[in-house]
């Protein structure tokens, strides 16, 4: 851990697991940072091109398993937002005193997370006995109206002074 990463001073600032973030949100990110100057780092374990900007950056870690989730669980403190697919990644940071979301703006809750952890193993070991489960059903129209709203109230309570 770097210092100027666990320093109280800095303002929340938002994580996102880059390397399976829908390029729709990251769009909706990358014009809440500015319209709201609020720093977003974007990490991941290949090279991500982010606009020009003083509250945008991209981390690039190295390939491996959990390599960007680690990254990311050791920079988030209280108060910062993460986005993330990943439910292990959110338990993580929800238990850091983070704040955490999906791309559907869906919020990770130390109540909601124990039940998102369990039906994840679940569809793992369904997968690993050959079910075929498919995927996560396609981003709608919808579901980044979702983001975006849910992005905006953890923006407007990070101004109120959280």
């Amino acid at each position: 851990m770097h210092a100027d990463d666990t320093d109280t001073d800095t303002p929340p600032q938002i994580w996102v697991d880059a390397d399976a973030c829908p390029v729709v949100i990251r769009d909706i990110l990358f014009r809440a940072a500015e319209r709201a100057q609020v720093h977003v780092t974007f990490v991941a374990n290949q090279w991500l091109r982010t606009p020009g900007s003083r509250y945008l950056r991209a981390l690039q870690v190295s390939g491996g398993y959990d390599v960007a989730d680690d990254a990311i669980a050791e920079r988030a403190r209280p108060g910062d937002l993460v986005v993330t697919q990943d439910i292990p990644l959110a338990a993580r940071v929800v238990e850091r005193g983070a704040d955490a979301i999906d791309p559907r703006g869906q919020r990770f809750t130390p109540d909601n997370i124990a039940e998102r952890l369990s039906m994840r193993n679940f569809m793992d070991e369904l997968r690993g006995g050959g079910v075929q489960t498919g995927g996560p059903a396609a981003l709608h129209a919808r579901d980044r109206q979702a983001f975006a709203s849910r992005l905006d109230q953890w923006i407007a309570a990070r101004k109120g002074g959280r």
